[in-house]
Order: structure tokens, then C-alpha cells, then sequence
């Protein structure tokens, strides 16, 4: 069971400046890791995008921020589009195995940067330097890969390489309708203001389904929501539209341009602001949709 976050190139397309862009995605980046997210994926929005806010800066912001902080230095080094990487919040993700303990036995997040003779390799994990480690039997590796290691003692340094990381939460592009074909997808929702409002009743319903199959659920972005990037009329969501889970046939009408969800859903029904943003709408969606039944 999976869930995939989706979100559109055009993402940071209202920020008024490359900091305040940022500062967005990194809210995006830590609801996805608050609510244990698998995938977050970014797919085209090319007619909404604005400027350099475009796809490859949203892209790349978001790698970086799911990237262990000690490994960012040397995966990234310098680029224009990591320019206010400062205003992040920090993810503290667990699935990056440790990175930010100090205690004795801590496993760390390290990457490979050379590899010698004898089965060794100097491995960056966070420490004041590379240290030099034996790479296990079962194991091989190459320059620039990623390893867990458990450090045992910092003075004098004491590590070994155990594995390679555990898998977290992984920043993809791809279009949309090939996110919603993914034979993992789930249940495939689009979260929108035109969508069938979400209940308790209608919670109940998903929330076996979700756990059971998975879960996709896809976003618009700010002042062009799903429809709008679709190409679907808004009023054709909310009269034929929503195909009901329950129903006792799919014999519910899409309307034209629907890339294969199973639901349109307003997560915010009784919103009190005219506008509620990407990276709210992330929090407000996902809180009750990973709720176990």
C-alpha cells in the first residue's frame, strides 16, 4: 500500500519572489513527510508556470529538502535555484534513519564519495570528515551512492556500513494520467473545491479502501486548480464528475479531459477563506485520507 502526493509544475506560481516560493515548498515537502507519503510527484502544468518558479526550481527545491541535511552540501554544492534553501523547515523525516541523532549506535545517513582497493570505501555521514569503511560482502558499491551507517563510538570514530537507506519519501516527475495508471495508484482522488464535499459517512467509505489499495490524490495549483489545468468545466465536476466509490455501477459520466480519477473531493467544504492554498489544502487532505478505519 502506497500513497502518492501530485502537484503541478506551476506549484510556486503566486510567490512574489524565489524566497517566498521556497518557503512554500518546503510546507509541501513536510505535509508529504508528516503523513508518510511514498511519492510526491510533480507533474507538467506548462501554461501556468511563471518565469524561473517554473517545474525544474520546483523540482529541485523539493529534492533538496527531502535530502538529509548533513548529505546537501555534497550532493548539491551551489545553484541558483537553492539560493534561499535557509527558509526550509526542517522535515526531520524518520525514514532518513537517524540522520539527525547523536547518540552512541545512531544510524546515519551517509553517501559514498570513493571508492578504493579491498573491498573500501570513504563515506561522508555527517562527521567532521570522510571516514574510511569496508564495504559488506552482499554489498556493492559506487561513487555517489547512498548507505546507512551505524556509528558506534565518535571519539575515537567507530562505524560500519549496515545498509543502504531506507527508502523515504522520493521527489518524481511524470504526467498525470501515467501517476493515475500506476498499477499501485489506489484509490485516485482530485482534491478541488468542485468536488463532492467530504463527510464522516464518506470517510468511513474511503478509509477501507485506502488502506487496503493505496492512495494517489492529486492538487491544482494556486488560482488554476485541477479543472482548470485539465481543461474541464467546472460545472461538469459537480454535475458529472464524481464517480462514487459505493455505487453500485460506474455508470457515472466523467467529464471530457478526466484522466481516470475515481473521486473529486472537497476536503475544505466550509472553508471561511476565499482562497485556501496548495500547501494547506496538503494538510487538510491528507490529516483525514491516511486515517486507518
Amino acid at each position: 500500500m502506497t500513497t502518492s502526493v501530485l502537484v503541478p509544475s506551476s506549484l510556486a506560481r503566486e510567490a512574489e519572489d524565489k524566497r517566498e516560493a521556497t518557503r512554500k515548498l518546503g510546507y509541501v515537502a513536510r505535509a508529504a513527510t508528516i503523513y508518510r507519503a511514498d511519492r510526491l510527484i510533480v507533474y507538467p502544468d506548462r501554461d501556468g508556470e511563471r518565469g524561473d518558479l517554473d517545474g525544474g526550481f520546483v523540482s529541485t527545491v523539493l529534492r533538496y529538502a527531502t535530502t538529509p541535511p548533513h548529505l546537501r552540501k555534497e550532493i548539491w554544492g551551489k545553484r541558483d535555484e537553492l539560493e534561499y534553501v535557509g527558509v526550509l523547515p526542517p522535515l526531520r523525516a524518520t525514514s532518513q534513519t537517524g540522520s539527525e541523532s547523536d547518540d552512541s549506535g545512531s544510524k546515519r545517513q551517509g553517501i559514498v564519495t570513493e571508492v578504493g582497493p579491498d573491498q573500501r570505501v570513504r563515506v561522508n555521514c555527517g562527521l567532521q570528515h570522510p571516514i574510511s569503511l569496508n564495504v559488506p560482502s552482499d554489498m556493492a558499491l559506487e561513487q555517489g551512492e547512498r548507505v546507512t551507517v551505524r556509528i558506534s563510538s565518535r571519539r575515537p570514530v567507530r562505524a560500519k556500513i549496515v545498509d543502504k537507506p531506507t527508502q523515504g519519501l522520493s521527489i518524481e516527475e511524470t504526467d498525470l494520467s501515467a501517476a493515475l495508471s500506476r498499477e499501485d495508484a489506489g484509490v485516485r482522488i482530485a482534491a478541488s473545491r468542485f468536488g463532492e464535499p467530504l463527510t464522516v459517512g464518506k470517510l468511513e467509505t474511503l478509509a477501507g479502501r485506502i488502506e487496503r489499495d493505496g492512495l494517489t490524490v492529486a492538487f491544482g495549483a494556486p488560482e488554476r486548480g485541477l479543472p482548470a489545468i485539465l481543461g474541464i468545466d467546472a460545472d461538469a465536476v459537480q454535475k458529472d464528475g464524481v464517480k462514487r466509490l459505493d455505487a453500485e455501477d460506474d455508470a457515472d459520466v466523467e467529464p471530457n479531459g478526466d484522466p481516470g480519477f475515481d473521486l473529486w473531493l472537497n476536503t475544505v467544504p466550509n472553508q471561511g477563506s476565499g482562497v485556501v492554498r496548495t500547501e494547506e489544502a496538503l494538510f487538510a487532505t491528507l490529516a483525514p485520507l491516511t486515517l486507518r478505519a
